[in-house]
């Protein structure tokens, strides 16, 4: 009874904040491997180095984040890495994606990560400059994109994918990182998992 109300009550906090839900996709195992969109490496903001995005997300409730160094939600990178602080312990990572595909990006990746890392002291991890949107967006977003059906229209669109994969949730720009209705669909999506 208890599970169900929660259910609903984080179903009607969804609807109300513009936040999307998809159908379930593809499952995995939480513990046992990674989901297919994060089957490979992508290069490190401002570095040669790369995230093996298999390892950083595997038996995770994962947030996909596009971000950009020029906009007027650039602010909520304090409240991301507040939200990662708050929940990196607790099987969660966010993954972030600098992009240009709204023109609000610096061209040089030095500047770019001065603004997360210097600027705002993001910990998370943070890939190189990429699209996210169209036929040129990175294989994560194109991943997110369809299984939730809803492409980013601005920077800092989030996108929470369940450990297994089952279900993806989408959360426009103007949906804060902290707000209530992510962080219940984390906790729920925590709690899944944990079964």
């Amino acid at each position: 009874m208890l599970l169900t109300l929660a259910i609903i009550a984080v179903t009607s906090i969804a609807a109300a904040s513009g936040v999307r839900a998809a159908a379930p996709t593809t499952t995995v195992s939480s513990t046992d491997a990674c989901l297919p969109q994060f089957q490979h490496e992508m290069r490190a903001l401002h570095s040669k180095d790369s995230h093996n995005l298999c390892e950083l997300t595997r038996g995770k409730v994962v947030m996909v984040v596009n971000t950009a160094s020029q906009c007027g939600y650039t602010g909520q990178f304090a409240d991301l890495e507040a939200l990662y602080q708050d929940y990196k312990d607790k099987d969660f990572v966010i993954l972030g994606f600098p992009s240009d595909s709204f023109k609000q990006e610096h061209a040089d990746e030095e500047k770019t990560a001065s603004v997360c890392f210097v600027n705002f002291g993001v910990t998370f991890p943070m890939m190189a400059t990429t699209p996210v949107t169209g036929s040129d967006a990175n294989s994560v977003f194109q991943a997110v994109t369809a299984a939730s059906g809803e492409a980013p229209k601005w920077n800092f669109h989030k996108y929470i994918v369940a450990a297994d994969g089952s279900e993806v949730q989408s959360f426009p720009s103007k949906v804060i990182p902290t707000d209530r209705a992510i962080t219940d669909v984390i906790d729920s999506y925590l709690a899944t998992a944990a079964k």
